[in-house]
């Protein structure tokens, strides 16, 4: 796996699409690709301050750890977080 997509210790399954269907991020390169094409239309403060935190992990600035769980925060505030997640 490339150093450069940042990848999570442990991947975040979200609600994206047709009720039911989950997709699992792995990665922060991922989480800001979803978090910039496959958002759901109901974005709040959360999403820019996910969209921020990702960008700033890709360019060494933070930990894998803040954008996972700033992409979290972000799935919740959607109401796209699976409600079996593990968030450990």
């Amino acid at each position: 796996m490339e150093a450069d997509i940042k990848p999570f210790d442990n991947p975040v399954k979200v609600e994206l699409g047709p009720i039911g269907s989950h997709r699992m991020v792995k990665s922060t390169k991922e989480a800001a690709e979803c978090l910039l094409t496959d958002w759901p239309l109901n974005r709040g403060p959360r999403h820019g301050e996910a969209l921020d935190a990702c960008l700033k992990v890709l360019d060494g600035h933070r930990s894998t750890s803040d954008a996972r769980d700033a992409f979290i925060e972000a799935a919740k505030e959607s109401e796209i977080l699976a409600p079996d997640q593990d968030l450990h």
